[in-house]
Formats: C-alpha cells, structure tokens, sequence
C-alpha cells in the first residue's frame, strides 16, 4: 500500500506496510505469546490461564466499545477491565488475570509491537489475606466413612482422599499422577507441581495401604492399560473429575465448603502444630518462597497459638 506525501509542491510516494484487522491482528498476537509461552516450558495450565485472561481482556474491550488494536489500549482500559472483574470475581482471581497481563504487555515489547506497555509501574489489585478453614479430624474421619466399602469407587476415592490428607498435594498434582509414579520402595510419590519442578512426596502406611487396594481393583478396569492413575467409568479422570469425588463424598458426609485445596491448607496447620520444620514443609509443598509458607500457615495460626501458650505457659511458671 502505498500514498502520497507533499513536500512543498511535489509529492513523493510513501510505502505503508499493510497491518491486519484488529480482531486478526489481536487473535495473531494471542498465538504468537501461546507459542511463546510453549517455548518457555510454560505448564499447560498457566498457559491455558493465561490465554483466558487475555480473552477476557478482549471481551471488555469490545463491550465497551474499545480497539483491539493493542498500540490503542490504554492503562485507562485496564483500570476499568480489573474494576469489572473486582465487581464480579474474587479479589485473588482479578489479581490473577492482572498479572497474566503485565506477561503479555512485557511480551508485546519484547517483540517490538510496544514502545512500552499501558499498565508499566500500575500495581496488582490488593488481595486481602483471608485464611482458608482447616478440616477438622471427626470430619476427615466422617468423609472417610463415605468411602470405606469394597466396591470398585470407594477403593478408588479412599484412596484420592487419603492421598490428600497424607501429602497436601494441589489438586493438579493428584490428577496428574501416573500408576508408575508410586515409589513402593521408598514410599513417595513422584509428582510434578508448579513451574514443572520435580519432587517426591513421602506417604504413609494407611495411604499406602488404600493406593494397595485401589490398584487391585483399578486391574479390573476396562482402561487398565492406562498411564493415568485415577480412572472413572470412562477411561482417564481429569482434574475435574478428582475434584467431584471430594465434593460427592463431602455431600455424603454432610459437609459443606470442603474442597481440595482445604486438604493442602490443612495439611501445613497440621504439620506445624505438630511442631514440624517449616523448611521441611516447603519441600513437601514445593514452595519456593516463604511467602507461600506464610500464607498457609495463616490458616488457624491462632489455634496453634492457643495451643503453643498453653505448653509454655510462662505465668504458670511463676
């Protein structure tokens, strides 16, 4: 493409590069930062959350009437974009989508479609800290009881739930368990978590026991042959679908709010009121920050505190 430039009285021809549509332009770059994303060995997930973020970006913008042309979005736009997701999700979910963002403007930089990103120096939405309930044991015991037949699903979801008593794993660790992670001999497991960082989990002999039983009657599955450790009815269980066993047996017990991630919080109140090492506990949890420390540790800190008092007891000792 090209138009005409006046200098004076003569005109000169300028060549234009051609730039796509907003909408084309906008779904290129969307591919462009996945593959770029890919080639950093990003997790599936981060990855797949990261795009969501973008598309909901997008959505905003079109409902308010906005560019998708991203050398028009402004730190205006943001501002207005995370307002609407504080008005409708979680603070830590806003947060979330926010920082998949200042990913994608730093990748727009880096490949020179900015000069510089909207959102350069503009702060996280603040995410209050509210500390997640821990389970207490006759309601661990209760969801237990749920499942503590013979048939083929209680074999199965003991198994799931005790695992997540024993190991505090994230729900996708446990889904993503292959049958050839179980170290029988030195009794972990060999689980791949966040930033696709390697570790092994210890378990103990009650868990073992349940993954023994489980795996007996997993030979009868029709999809036995499978690498995944966790089957349903139909073949591989996703991580939705490990997450409905906690839910069902929660419903069967007549709990309410108990979801997997309460089992990894639980997990670390337990292992510090039992006066376990902190720097123990990050390995297990694959933390790399003791601000994940703190963060867990928050859930019924002030019952351990309770309980700390009451061992010391300094007045009592006058």
């Amino acid at each position: 493409m090209s138009e005409l430039e006046y200098h004076g009285n003569m005109a000169t021809e300028r060549i234009v590069p051609l730039r796509r549509p907003a909408a084309a332009q906008w779904e290129a770059l969307a591919q462009g930062w996945d593959l770029s994303l890919a080639a950093a060995n990003k997790a599936p997930r981060t990855r797949q959350s990261y795009l969501e973020s973008l598309q909901r970006l997008r959505e905003y913008l079109e409902w308010r009437g906005r560019s998708l042309d991203v050398r028009n979005v402004t730190r205006r736009d943001v501002d207005g974009w995370v307002a609407d997701l504080l008005a409708r999700w979680a603070p830590a979910t806003a947060s979330v989508r926010f920082r998949a963002m200042q990913s994608y403007f730093k990748w727009l930089v880096n490949e020179g479609e900015l000069e510089r990103s909207p959102i350069e120096g503009m702060p996280p939405p603040h995410v209050p800290e509210v500390p997640v309930p821990v389970i207490q044991f006759d309601d661990l015991r209760r969801l237990l009881a749920t499942c503590s037949g013979r048939t083929y699903e209680d074999r199965r979801d003991q198994a799931v739930l005790r695992c997540l008593i024993d190991t505090g794993l994230r729900l996708s660790e446990l889904a993503g368990l292959k049958v050839s992670d179980i170290d029988w001999d030195l009794r972990v497991l060999g689980v791949l978590g966040k930033g696709r960082r390697p570790r092994a989990v210890p378990f103990g002999n009650k868990t073992g026991l349940a993954l023994n039983r489980y795996l007996r009657a997993r030979d009868e599955h029709s999809a036995a042959g499978s690498e995944t450790l966790w089957l349903g009815h139909a073949g591989p269980m996703t991580d939705r679908g490990v997450a409905k066993i906690v839910t069902r047996r929660a419903g069967e017990a007549g709990l309410t709010g108990v979801h997997p991630h309460r089992f990894r919080h639980t997990f670390a109140h337990e292992w510090l009121s039992a006066g376990g090492n902190e720097g123990d506990l990050m390995q297990l949890s694959g933390w790399r920050s003791r601000s994940m420390l703190t963060r867990y540790a928050s859930s019924a800190a002030a019952e351990r505190a309770r309980e700390a008092h009451q061992r010391l007891a300094l007045g009592d000792r006058l």
